[in-house]
């Protein structure tokens, strides 16, 4: 796809410095451009390679002023690293902008799709699916019986869907995900010998919810695991059965949540957190990485350790913890002296 300047300057309500019909195909670091490519200025410590960038585009904020020649084509902006981000948004809605049914697929009679619909190919989309409009799956997706996808959904190559799901509005799918599986669920006999517990329940995503690569969520063993809106998951994250996330908050990858816990609204996770099963997370807690939940934890706590505690108190003491060896040997000595 290409793009002029005029074009460009035109989407981000710009001013063209330059030549507006010269065209990028591509985007780039301002320190890498090249002929053909787009970039842009927001950080003062880059305007150096302003004046030796071979980008042809260069979206820059409207009070700079060079005090050298230019090669590059200005854009000039309110605010270049959102006007650039705002770029970045348009590009990957016109590039994924795909409609239509590819071969070979499995489209069940009973399965129903809006308008601008998108199917790659080796899909699967079971009985009774129920999918809005401008809805994108791409190849080698399953979706099983009884799903709901809500509208302007963008489910990615090899995301695996099971029965009964639901996904609202405006929810991402990145490849590997695996939404529906069954929860975790067995009971020993007097043997020790253990049986599954049918998992019966489903799982619900509200709208705009995104769930990274490789992160599996899976279905409760009665009722729901459910992901309030706006809620973000990384990479490779396990949410268990019967958990549920509150409204806008974020987990970093590798982490991991056991069965019936409930998270609260605006909470920060950050990567390889362990939340232990059945406690209660409030509202705007912020969990360091590698950090162990094992307690209910009260609104707006900040978290670090293993197992957690306060994250001030956990700073202090790790001034202690690394002088640990030097005061063993000092007590070491100590108690030499008395005991001559």
């Amino acid at each position: 796809m290409e793009f002029t300047a005029s074009q460009i300057a035109g989407i981000l309500e710009g001013e063209v410095e330059g030549n507006p019909e010269i065209a990028v195909h591509k985007l780039a670091k301002i320190e890498e451009g090249e002929k053909g490519s787009l970039t842009f200025l927001a950080n003062p410590k880059y305007t150096s390679f302003i004046y030796s960038t071979d980008a042809s585009i260069t979206i820059v904020n409207k009070d700079f002023i060079p005090d050298q020649k230019l090669k590059t084509t200005l854009i000039k902006v309110d605010d270049a690293y959102k006007s650039f981000s705002k770029l970045l948004e348009y590009y990957n809605q016109v590039k994924n902008n795909k409609t239509g049914l590819e071969n070979p697929i499995f489209l069940s009679d009973t399965a129903q799709y809006g308008d601008d619909f998108y199917l790659g190919a080796f899909s699967y989309l079971g009985n009774n699916v129920k999918i809005g409009d401008n809805v994108k799956i791409y190849p080698n997706v399953y979706v099983g019986d009884n799903v709901k996808i809500g509208d302007n959904v963008v489910v990615f190559a090899g995301a695996k869907i099971y029965s009964e799901t639901e996904i609202g509005h405006g929810c991402i799918i990145h490849s590997g995900a695996i939404i529906g599986a069954d929860g975790f669920g067995y009971t020993p006999n007097d043997e020790g010998v253990y049986s599954k517990v049918p998992q019966t329940g489903n799982v619900v995503l509200e709208a705009n919810v995104d769930v990274g690569a490789g992160t599996t969520i899976d279905r409760a063993t009665l009722g729901s695991t459910i992901l309030r809106k706006g809620v973000k998951l990384d990479n490779q994250i396990q949410i268990a059965h019967n958990v549920e996330i509150g409204e806008h908050t974020v987990i970093a990858a590798q982490t991991g949540i056991a069965g019936s816990t409930k998270i609260g609204k605006h909470c920060l996770i950050g990567g390889q957190v362990g939340i232990a099963g059945h406690i209660i997370i409030g509202d705007r807690v912020r969990i360091q990485a590698q950090s162990g939940i094992g307690r209910n934890i009260k609104d707006g706590e900040v978290l670090q350790g293993s197992p957690a505690f306060s994250y001030s108190d956990y700073s202090r003491s790790y001034v202690h913890f690394k002088n640990l060896p030097k005061l063993v040997n000092k007590l070491n000595d100590i108690q030499k002296q008395q005991d001559q």
